[in-house]
């Protein structure tokens, strides 16, 4: 039987989109499938003990920008440490990703997700902006005047506060977080123990 994975992503987080291109290739690797879930983790910070970035201690931030340039050299992906654009509003951007998920199926809301992460963190665009937001959807082969219109209709809100809930109902507290059945993998410093997990069948 083929194997899942429920992915759970801040489309502001640099751990995401580090893992991004990785996680593709190890679900195309294994035959699995793959379910993005842009949440609000603001709203999972705030039930399971964590904190927003600028609430975190002089040293917490520090040390975090610390890893990023580690794993930056590390992974040879040239990101900005400190982007001109984050965090960026994600409420047009998941919008569009949930709309996709529910319409279109999973490959064109991930295509789309990495999309907005790359924007932020390589090319120091907003994707928070709208014509920024539709030439992304256009790159990624879509209608972008028809995915930002029914990204903007209020059900897909709705829909983002019920996965951010189940998220929580199933133990996820950061992003990205890779769920596989009832193991959770949380951060891409983890993804070998998703191959693992993969491997094993």
């Amino acid at each position: 039987m083929a194997q899942h994975i429920d992915y759970y992503v801040s489309l502001n987080s640099p751990w995401t989109h580090l893992g991004a291109a990785r996680i593709e290739a190890l679900a195309a690797k294994y035959g699995a499938s793959m379910r993005v879930y842009p949440a609000d983790f603001g709203s999972i910070f705030a039930s399971s003990g964590g904190l927003p970035l600028p609430k975190r201690s002089p040293q917490r931030q520090a040390y975090r920008l610390q890893e990023l340039r580690r794993w930056r050299d590390h992974l040879g992906i040239p990101i900005n440490i400190q982007p001109k654009f984050f965090p960026s509003s994600e409420a047009l951007t998941s919008g569009c990703v949930i709309a996709l998920r529910e319409t279109m199926g999973d490959a064109p809301a991930i295509r789309l997700a990495h999309a907005v992460l790359h924007a932020v963190w390589q090319e120091e665009k907003n994707p928070a902006d709208a014509a920024t937001l539709a030439a992304l959807i256009t790159d990624c082969g879509l209608d972008a005047d028809a995915v930002m219109k029914l990204g903007a209709e209020p059900r897909w809100a709705e829909q983002r506060t019920a996965d951010t809930q189940a998220a929580l109902d199933r133990g996820v507290f950061g992003a990205p977080s890779y769920v596989i059945g009832d193991e959770i993998f949380w951060g891409q410093d983890r993804l070998e123990f998703v191959e693992r997990h993969l491997a094993r069948g």
